[in-house]
């Protein structure tokens, strides 16, 4: 799993004109899935962005988290995050996980993001055309791959 993780002080998602999901203060998450994550992958990950200190303590240090500040996370679906360019200019999504078990695996990750930030959070629609919007805030952006841990 790849995530792609932007420090915002608001973003978005619209789908067809409509807001699906849309949050102030926190963290955008792009979540790209491979066919090789498992449970572990997501209870690993969640546990790692909930307990980011990426926001500011009182003397502007990044030593805070998530939890600390109240924050907010909206999670969107980007398959795009396992594209391989490595051959000609249009990119393979080979490594990318296949809706049947990148659905699944989506929706675990939905919970257990919920479950460590013990609040709700904000979602795109797995598979929609999506327009999301975010104002960065420092700017703060880090990737994290679960697969790369050591």
């Amino acid at each position: 799993m790849i995530a792609v993780i932007q420090r915002v002080t608001q973003a978005s998602v619209t789908i067809e004109g409509t807001v699906k999901g849309q949050i102030d203060q926190g963290l955008l998450i792009l979540l790209g899935i491979t066919h090789t994550d498992t449970d572990e992958d997501i209870q690993w990950l969640a546990r790692k962005i909930i307990g980011l200190r990426i926001f500011s303590d009182e003397e502007g240090k990044m030593n805070l988290d998530l939890k600390s500040v109240h924050g907010n996370i909206l999670l969107i679906s980007q398959f795009t995050l396992f594209a391989s360019t490595k051959k000609g200019n249009r990119p393979s999504y080979i490594d990318a996980a296949r809706p049947e078990v990148a659905i699944p695996l989506y929706e675990k990750m939905i919970l257990q993001l919920e479950q460590e930030s013990e609040q709700s959070i904000q979602t795109g629609e797995f598979g929609a055309d999506m327009k999301v919007s975010l104002l960065n805030d420092g700017p703060v952006t880090i990737i994290i791959d679960s697969k790369n841990r050591i």
